[in-house]
């Protein structure tokens, strides 16, 4: 398909322009850049953007594609198309299916799925099952496409396991994906542990599972001088552990999910079962302080741990139901609604630039020459998430309805256009 996508505000990590652009494309590739392109009707799309910013894609650094195995819930045709429906190009999928994504077999089931909306780029196992007994072949599952190695919802617990799987990717530059939770400590916990949990009636999980296996995984990265990123970061004191990691020069980044930006543990008192989530919501002022986390840098990017799960899974008790919610459609409209103050070129950091450089990606750059990699975006627009818009395949979402700040225009991926109504 050709396009002529008119009047882009073009936005990157470090710089917006002050005027817009037409990009013309032919073939998935920027053939020009001008302030204004004369369109050729009779062989291209012509299509009005109205001023909004376009970025270099965004990229989505763990989320649940669900196939092979939990099929009724996702598919990745429809994880796809919602990371699309979200603004995001790129997503990486966690390995935790059935079977799990441990070998390089699977790693090409999923890197190479013919063109859907959005590229979706595996993430490796690092153990075996993701048991957390033996490493997994990553040196394979790297060379067949996995972009990092991650046991996903289950992470390594045992120091000797994890201090192997740091050094074994030192050997491709690879990097560690964990979540910060120590399965140990409060095991059987429902939420955040604190004075909400006690009113509830609920068991809680201490910060201190988070804040020890932190500890723990830093420690072995100063040790092995690997590359680490710590995902779905939920507290401030383990902001603060990680924020003095990186300035002894550690090779460590983090992520938060919009959901631990935007609520705490105080918004479960209803037993919404949609806020039952593998990191727990936690205090108001854990909640303050990663926005401000974000707001400063220490935050290196946004992930969605969307996490899809049928009805059965959450129309239940709050003790039964499963963890996780959907996220990628709103993703960006839920950060900016909760941070306006987010210069477009830091959404573009959290978003894009940072996502790429923490999975080692080249970057895709808005020039002449290069293939088409574009996100659309609108921080003026006004955008509700409605349950008939709903693009993935589960519904286990609490923001139905919610009015948000932003939208997502669209993207242009793989030279095919996608456009939110």
């Amino acid at each position: 398909m050709n396009l002529l996508l008119q009047q882009l505000t073009l936005v990157t990590a470090t710089d917006v322009a002050t005027s817009t652009v037409d990009i013309r494309i032919q073939n998935g590739i920027i053939t020009a850049i001008n302030t204004t392109l004369p369109p050729d009707h009779a062989t291209e799309q012509v299509v009005n953007m109205h001023g909004a910013f376009a970025s270099s894609g965004f990229i989505d650094l763990f989320a649940h594609g669900c196939e092979p195995g939990y099929e009724h819930r996702e598919t990745l045709e429809s994880i796809a198309r919602s990371a699309a429906s979200g603004g995001f190009t790129q997503v990486a999928i966690i390995p935790n299916t059935n079977p799990v994504v441990d070998n390089k077999s699977l790693v090409n089931f999923i890197a190479q799925q013919p063109q859907l909306a959005a590229q979706l780029l595996p993430l490796g196992a690092l153990t075996k099952g993701c048991d957390g007994k033996e490493l997994a072949e990553m040196y394979d599952m790297h060379q067949a496409g996995a972009v990092a190695f991650t046991d996903g919802l289950k992470p390594i617990q045992t120091s000797g396991l994890m201090l192997k799987a740091l050094q074994y990717v030192k050997a491709f530059n690879g990097t560690v994906v964990q979540m910060p939770i120590d399965q140990s400590i409060g095991k059987y916990g429902l939420m955040h542990e604190g004075v909400i949990s006690t009113r509830m009636g609920l068991p809680g999980i201490p910060t201190l599972a988070e804040v020890l296996l932190i500890k723990r995984d830093i420690d072995l990265l100063r040790y092995t001088e690997s590359k680490l990123h710590i995902t779905g970061v939920t507290s401030a004191e383990g902001i603060d552990i990680i924020a003095a990691a990186k300035k002894e020069g550690l090779a460590v980044t983090c992520s938060v999910t919009p959901w631990h930006l935007m609520y705490c543990d105080e918004d479960l008192a209803n037993y919404d079962t949609n806020l039952k989530l593998h990191t727990p919501l936690r205090s108001k002022a854990d909640r303050d302080a990663l926005r401000l986390a974000v707001n400063e840098g220490v935050v290196d990017a946004i992930a969605s741990h969307h996490m899809p799960q049928d009805w059965d899974a959450k129309h239940c008790e709050f003790e039964y139901a499963k963890a996780g919610m959907i996220g990628l459609q709103s993703a960006y409209a839920l950060v900016h609604t909760i941070l306006p103050e987010l210069t477009p070129q830091q959404i573009v950091q959290l978003f894009s630039s940072n996502p790429a450089n923490i999975l080692a990606l080249q970057e895709p750059s808005i020039a002449v020459g290069n293939k088409v990699s574009l996100t659309f975006f609108q921080p003026q627009q006004s955008f509700t998430v409605r349950e008939s818009d709903n693009t993935s395949k589960s519904t286990n979402s609490c923001i139905f309805n919610l009015p948000l700040n932003a939208k997502i225009v669209g993207t242009c991926h793989h030279g095919r256009l996608y456009l939110n109504q």
